[in-house]
């Protein structure tokens, strides 16, 4: 008999989002554990086979009925499995798909974390119906996955995706996370554009409602700039014109059908998808421009959903 199950496991910094999945891809439960990562990490992988073992008793399913476990983690990963150290667990380089397959006892696909929640969104998702897809997200952040032919590229050293770290100004001063400077990620991330805001209002003396604001947020500057408010219109076209710019270089690389916008700044809705296309279509080489640009709609489950697609691919 065929296997009718399988699990989908996003590793986060701070919790573990797990599902359980009929092959079709709808999901039939879903829970989180904590990440622990005193020990360098060292408790994680134990932590997730447990809750596993748990929920395959719990349900009552055969071993043989389960198709494997797909697992997004964040940080590079190579085809095999092997992570290219994940600083925020602690952990170095080691194949993290055959350490968690011996703990369960189960086939184990892992992934990037941005690159799985691509995989989710083309599954079930914003790119659903789409086989050639980029999905950008923006949140604290700038990450990204391609896919290509309904299948991830992860690239060499699983950075392939990694649009955040592109370099979109070679003037800016600043240092990105990364230790670069001018990386997209300074400009159309959460942080981006609070930082291009903060910048603006100390440059000149602009009447802005932002300046009224103890604490600026990211949603605080497109609530504003839907009410005309100038500088925060200004952060936001900002915001478009460096993420529009890139994506048309990313186009020219991955031809997609379809960009999707996740993350939390994708809660901006229409104004932040209309300002993107703008500047995409003034950069855009010709033959890419009948792009489609989506939202995601798995939000938060997104990589439970790739991870999953993982081993039915």
């Amino acid at each position: 008999m065929a296997a009718q199950y399988v699990f989908g496991v996003d590793l986060g910094g701070t919790t573990v989002k797990l599902g359980l999945f009929d092959i079709s891809g709808k999901v039939l439960d879903q829970w989180e554990i904590v990440t622990r990562k005193e020990n360098n990490g060292g408790f994680i992988l134990s932590d997730i086979a447990e809750s596993i073992k748990g929920k395959i008793a719990e349900k009552g399913i055969e071993k043989n009925d389960i198709a494997g476990v797909g697992m997004g983690v964040p940080g590079p990963v190579k085809e095999d499995g092997t992570v290219i150290k994940c600083a925020n667990l602690g952990w170095g380089i080691f194949n993290v798909a055959k350490e968690l397959g011996k703990l369960t006892g189960l086939l184990v696909k892992v992934g990037n974390d941005a690159n799985v929640a691509a995989l989710g969104e083309m599954w079930q998702g914003g790119g659903k119906g789409y086989q050639n897809v980029v999905m950008v997200t923006l949140g604290t952040g700038v990450g990204g996955g391609i896919i290509v032919n309904g299948k991830m590229i992860a690239g060499t050293n699983g950075a392939g995706g990694e649009i955040g770290h592109m370099k979109v100004d070679t003037n800016e001063s600043d240092v990105c996370g990364c230790g670069k400077t001018g990386c997209l990620e300074q400009y159309s991330s959460a942080t981006g554009i609070v930082r291009i805001a903060k910048k603006a209002l100390d440059k000149d003396s602009s009447p802005s409602k932002l300046r009224e604001l103890d604490d600026i947020s990211c949603k605080d500057i497109f609530d504003l700039a839907k009410d005309k408010d100038a500088v925060a219109m200004d952060a936001v076209n900002t915001l478009g014109e460096y993420l529009g710019m890139a994506l048309a270089n990313v186009a020219c690389v991955a031809d997609p059908e379809v960009f999707v916008i996740g993350g939390g700044v994708s809660r901006a809705g229409d104004i932040l998808l209309d300002t993107i296309k703008e500047h995409y279509l003034k950069d855009a080489f010709h033959a890419c421009r009948k792009a489609e640009f989506r939202l995601a709609t798995l939000g938060n489950d997104a990589g439970i959903y790739g991870s999953a697609k993982l081993i039915l691919e």
